[in-house]
């Protein structure tokens, strides 16, 4: 990937080691508590709401949210930003029944809710789905990370990815949930002020300030969400803010990452604290985040013979920052990028290793072996997500692509299968049980292939259904949530407890007659 090597800045590198130098005292800190997987995992469930919440950020808000969100405004506009509209409604969802429902006993993942409602085989759907999205994802947030270091370095993007990845895997093994944690809130804080940091200069720099960004942006209609038309096959807002439904309830209703700080905050009150917090601060923050790549638009429409040829979308706000920004100042913005990538994937790499010991090993694979044998398990998964993550790292940085954030979006929709809708059916109904869910599954997820395979080419002309790939996830999970209801209606649910495990058994009652 051609691109114009930064100088390579003695403060900015300074500013750059510290920060990674206190990521890993932090980690070696934590190192001596995980002695039990319970620490491993929830940190004894001891954290604070204010805790919980910066990491959520840290953790959602990635490289995605540096790098990508500026790209996609810079090249296109802000219709992506829609995705996100839909955070506040299902924030109010998840502060009253999701996180009651996960709180239940003392549970570690997501998809132990799933087991307990429906049984062994949505649980085992449940915990593979996660773990490939997850890998996805840790190699897309990965790939971006490494494009400021080369940047700065003028390495080979192989090269930084590679040794990215080991550092991100080393503190994350060593340091457990509690490294986790608390190096997120240190990265959710830095990544906050990365960017008032980089705005500030765009904004200083054009000679109209904050009003020129905006009149070049109205005028070349950087603003818009796009079309408001019902055109399925069109990134239409409707299209965007629609994935955005189905992405916040998957996220918010089911997503490791968010359901393991759920369960590691010392109270109910707490957990719900830390959720109205992260949920008050990202919308606002990802909006910041689109305003500045139509602020660099816009400076570079003033001065269109600074930028360099050849720039993908992605670059663009690296090289602003080595070409503007003073040095140990522009370390600091580059510190705050990776910053947001490490909150992303040291979470994911925890969380891979939390499900495959919690809803692999100890239920089906390894059963009732010591707490020292599923430490080390932990351990090794971790460091295998780390490797995969790697590789397909890798692989990102060879692919053709819009931006990443557009990448992100469709991945999402093709590979997140039907998990919002099994989690919403187990929250708010009684007569789904375990055996419709199942029978649903299979077609459900054949339908899921079909319509990867058309969004990604796959498909003959005219065998592919006339729609934009974004709308995958809402049409798969629609299919399944039609699907399992419909087979529960022919049938009698079978008699489990449902006490705790749904909206109307909150309170303990259990009932299969209804709904």
């Amino acid at each position: 990937m051609p691109h114009p090597q930064a100088p390579l800045r003695v403060l900015d590198l300074v500013a750059i080691l510290v920060y990674l130098g206190g990521t890993i005292g932090i980690a070696l800190y934590f190192a001596r508590r995980n002695t039990s997987t319970e620490e491993y995992f929830v940190g004894g469930r001891s954290f604070a709401g204010w805790v919980i919440g910066l990491s959520m950020l840290g953790t959602i808000v990635s490289s995605s949210t540096f790098l990508a969100l500026p790209a996609a405004a810079y090249v296109l506009d802000w219709r992506q930003l829609s995705v996100n509209f839909a955070l506040p409604f299902v924030a109010v969802l998840a502060v009253v029944v999701f996180i009651p429902l996960f709180r239940r006993g003392r549970m570690t993942s997501a998809f132990e809710y799933l087991g307990l409602r429906y049984g062994p085989i949505p649980r085992l759907y449940g915990t593979v789905s996660f773990v490939v999205m997850q890998l996805i994802r840790m190699a897309q947030v990965l790939f971006l990370v490494a494009l400021p270091i080369q940047f700065l370095t003028g390495a080979p993007l192989e090269a930084v990815i590679v040794a990215a990845g080991i550092f991100v895997a080393f503190y994350t093994i060593v340091g457990g949930i509690d490294a986790v944690i608390w190096t997120d809130v240190i990265q959710a804080l830095v990544l906050i002020l990365g960017g008032l940091i980089c705005a500030g200069y765009v904004i200083l720099a054009l000679p109209g300030g904050l009003a020129q960004i905006v009149e070049v942006g109205l005028a070349h209609d950087k603003f818009s969400l796009g079309s408001f038309d019902w055109d399925l096959g069109r990134r239409t807002f409707w299209t965007v803010a629609l994935l955005g439904v189905v992405n916040w309830l998957a996220i918010y209703g089911g997503d490791q990452n968010l359901v393991q700080r759920y369960v590691s905050a010392r109270s109910l009150y707490e957990a719900r604290k830390a959720t109205i917090i992260y949920s008050a601060i990202a919308l606002p923050m990802w909006a910041f985040f689109f305003f500045m790549g139509t602020s660099l638009f816009a400076y570079y429409q003033v001065f269109p013979h600074e930028l360099a040829g050849g720039l993908a979308a992605d670059q663009v706000l690296p090289y602003f920052i080595f070409r503007h920004i003073p040095a140990g100042v522009a370390g600091l913005v580059i510190a705050a990028i990776i910053a947001a990538a490490m909150s992303t994937l040291d979470s994911s790499i925890n969380a891979i290793a939390t499900v495959t010991v919690v809803d692999l090993l100890k239920p089906f694979l390894a059963r009732d072996r010591d707490d020292g044998f599923y430490l080390r398990a932990a351990r090794l998964t971790a460091t295998l997500a780390a490797v995969l993550m790697i590789v397909g790292a890798l692989t990102f940085a060879r692919l053709p692509k819009e931006s990443m954030n557009d990448v992100s979006l469709i991945v999402t929709s093709i590979f997140g299968g039907c998990l919002m809708g099994l989690f919403m059916l187990g929250f708010f109904t009684r007569r789904v049980d375990g055996v419709a869910a199942t029978a649903a599954l299979l077609p459900a997820a054949l339908f899921n292939i079909y319509l990867g395979l058309g969004a990604l080419g796959g498909l003959p002309k005219g065998l592919a259904l006339p729609i934009h790939s974004y709308w995958t996830g809402a049409a798969v999970n629609a299919s399944f949530l039609v699907l399992a209801y419909a087979i529960s209606l022919f049938r009698r649910p079978s008699g489990g407890d449902l006490a705790g495990l749904t909206v109307w058994t909150m309170g303990g009652k259990s009932s299969l007659n209804h709904i």
